[in-house]
């Protein structure tokens, strides 16, 4: 790890002054940003160290701040409790961070021994409609993951297992021989994931109508639930012959499955690029429904499971209960299934472990299928983890698939886009053309779009608005982005004037309180990144880039670039910029966010 020069000597001279201590052989004291409300750069938290010298945190820093007061690199030491609050020389701040800029970067991965082959499962759509606000969510969650974790040094594998079979799927197939009157994406001038979910819709209100007329003639069935009442309609008898057609393999719902299905299919991939999202491998639910049945009937044999009176195995999970993996009939349930599913993915790819991204309704089936693989005897079950995520909500409240209220991905993109137009051309006027402004607003709108998405940690529930995501001004990625736009600028017109940035530029001249904090900002981004990557939070990466840029904007209106007082301090302060541009750029890249030329 890149470290200031007193920070180090001061590791050195408390192991000196410690001999008999136990040091960890990467120790190293990890100072903090001062706080606010308090002067000085940075703080060196003596508690964290004091167990290793088994000495009192105060005495520690006492010793250290009596140490650094004297470093060359120090304008001021202050003790404060077991606490030592650094004021740095300006040249050394500079020196110890962006000057050091290729090693900073470098500094932001894991340590080789412990890099590892990550898989991430995310999106897990279901082929009866398009994706939605929540799949965005899910789909910026995982993409930034594992774009975080391959940054930070690690091996990640991209999955995606959709649900192609299914009652769920047997609704849309009904509905369009019923309704489609021969229709393809082609003829009706949608999106095949589109144009399937609008029979979804249609089936789910051909089955409102029949639910109302059956409860009508049938009054002692209006207090029963639509679901218990399915099978009493005739297009859910109808729906449900469908399905024991399609696994009795008929070719004609065979054939209507795979045509409509390959509809579905091309549409998620224009969804998934327009995100730059790119899967290693999709696995598909109709080709694994069946795994996990040999596997639950092994335990069985072992012990691991135990099969009830009515001939159903059950699994005892302790204080979760008794969990079914075989049905008394010998059909699976849905953990069965993902119980060989995760096997498969072991066997494939053999990770070292695994990261599902899920929404927070699958916390107990997650909780569950980890026990029972441990049950199991896998000892890779300890690296398993589901990383939760909560609802996304819109200002008008939340959103329902059936009934065609949801938000598709694909409007709202669109939606984001047109808004992040609507704010170049206020800005731009006639100056820039129609073209340069499409290309712009696609980065900027999506990029707004996934910014606010990873802004908060992803077990929050959250509303996303997106006209407040797009604004240019606050903690936006528009703000973030606008600041590497700034960047650009300046460097245009500092080639314009002719003006060369320097490779080793002179960085004592750098002395102003904006520009030393603006290069304490920029040593922290590796720890931001491995801390983001610890927690498997992007929010994490977020919040250290709106600090950055807003580092930047501090500096920017208080230290002239191009008009400072000299050549050499102007070169000095591109120097800076550039170097913050880059870490600026690095970020938003990690989250999958691009960066454009201009605002």
């Amino acid at each position: 790890m890149i470290e200031f020069k007193c920070i180090a000597d001061l590791e050195a001279f408390l192991k000196s002054e410690f001999p008999l201590a136990e040091v960890p052989f990467n120790w190293n004291i990890a100072p903090e940003k001062c706080p606010a409300d308090m002067t000085g750069d940075l703080t060196v938290n003596c508690f964290r160290f004091a167990r290793i010298f088994r000495a009192a945190p105060d005495k520690i820093a006492e010793m250290s701040a009596e140490f650094l007061s004297r470093h060359a690199d120090v304008e001021k030491a202050e003790r404060i409790k077991a606490f030592v609050n650094l004021t740095l020389k300006g040249y050394a701040v500079h020196r110890d961070s962006v000057a050091r800029l290729n090693e900073l970067l470098d500094s932001g991965k894991v340590q080789q021994d412990k890099r590892q082959r990550i898989l991430i499962e995310f999106s897990a759509p279901n082929t009866n409609k398009p994706q939605h606000l929540g799949h965005v969510r899910n789909n910026t969650l995982g993409m930034s993951l594992a774009s975080l974790l391959k940054r930070v040094g690690h091996d990640v594998i991209a999955i995606n297992l959709v649900n192609d079979r299914g009652i769920h799927i047997c609704k849309s197939m009904l509905a369009y021989q019923r309704f489609g009157n021969g229709a393809t994406p082609q003829s009706a001038g949608v999106k095949g994931d589109h144009l399937v979910g609008d029979f979804y819709v249609k089936f789910n209100t051909a089955l409102k109508l029949e639910l109302e007329e059956l409860k009508k003639n049938k009054p002692e069935l209006a207090g029963k639930d639509d679901e218990d009442l399915f099978l009493e309609t005739e297009i859910g008898r109808a729906t449900q012959k469908m399905l024991q057609d399609w696994e009795a393999g008929d070719p004609d719902v065979i054939a209507l499955w795979k045509t409509m299905n390959s509809w579905v299919f091309a549409g998620f991939d224009v969804t998934y690029k327009r995100m730059g999202i790119k899967f290693d491998h999709t696995y598909l639910e109709s080709q694994t429904y069946l795994l996990g049945k040999d596997l639950v009937a092994e335990s069985l044999k072992k012990g691991v499971f135990t099969q009830r009176p009515d001939g159903a195995v059950v699994v005892d999970l302790g204080k979760m209960g008794q969990k079914v993996v075989l049905r008394s009939d010998g059909t699976s349930v849905y953990i069965t299934q993902d119980i060989g599913t995760t096997l498969k993915k072991y066997e494939d790819y053999k990770p070292d472990s695994q990261i599902w991204v899920v929404g927070d309704e699958q916390i107990l089936h997650f909780n569950m299928l980890f026990a029972i693989l441990k049950k199991m005897g896998y000892s890779w079950a300890d690296n398993l983890f589901h990383l939760v995520y909560g609802m996304v909500n819109l200002p008008t409240g939340k959103m329902k698939s059936r009934e065609g209220t949801v938000v598709d991905a694909d409007d709202l993109f669109n939606e984001m886009v047109e808004l992040a137009k609507d704010a170049a051309r206020e800005r731009c006027g006639d100056e820039v053309s129609e073209e340069e402004i499409a290309a712009r607003s696609e980065i900027i709108g999506m990029g707004a779009l996934k910014f606010m998405l990873l802004k908060f940690n992803p077990k929050t529930t959250m509303t996303f608005d997106p006209q407040a995501s797009v604004k240019f001004e606050g903690d936006t990625g528009p703000y973030v982005q606008y600041a590497c736009a700034r960047i650009n600028s300046i460097e245009r017109k500092s080639i314009e004037r002719g003006i060369k940035c320097d490779d080793n530029p002179d960085w004592t001249l750098l002395t102003k309180e904006e520009e030393k904090a603006l290069s304490i900002a920029a040593y922290f981004y590796p720890e931001a990144l491995l801390d983001a990557a610890g927690k498997k939070d992007n929010s994490v990466l977020v919040e250290y880039l709106l600090d950055l840029a807003k580092a930047f904007n501090r500096f920017y209106r208080e230290c002239p670039v191009l008009a400072a007082d000299d050549e050499t301090l102007c070169k000095s302060r591109l120097a800076l910029c550039f170097r913050i541009r880059t870490i600026l750029a690095d970020g938003l890249n990690t989250l999958t966010i691009g960066v454009p030329e201009a605002m």
